[in-house]
């Protein structure tokens, strides 16, 4: 399969190379191509254009992006470190919490 790295969420994918794809052909035109019309210069129509759909592809890659992000695996599937430092928190917390009711006196 050609795609199974994708995963999810191609149609922010697709969206986000589409509009890199336009933003930038019309970005390199508008900078690199001579485009007068009755005394007119319109690159720098072009030059704007494309930097605004250049930010606008940013939303399809963060969209992809935060679409790809795997869930925190569940309390069964941690191994026996997660376990361990999960104990070790509980304890010192417990030992800070009996400190902090010590100190505070009644």
């Amino acid at each position: 399969m050609a795609c199974a790295g994708l995963k999810h969420c191609k149609v922010a994918l697709g969206f986000a190379v589409i509009f890199d794809i336009f933003g930038f052909t019309a970005l390199f035109v508008g900078l690199f191509v001579p485009l007068e019309t009755k005394g007119r210069d319109f690159g720098d129509l072009l030059v704007y254009t494309g930097a605004v759909l250049v930010l606008i592809s940013l939303g399809g890659w963060v969209m992809w992006y935060s679409g790809n992000i795997e869930g925190i695996p569940k309390q069964k599937d941690l191994s026996g470190i997660g376990n361990a430092v999960e104990r070790l928190a509980r304890n010192l917390s417990r030992k800070m919490y009996s400190t902090r009711r010590v100190h505070r006196g009644p």
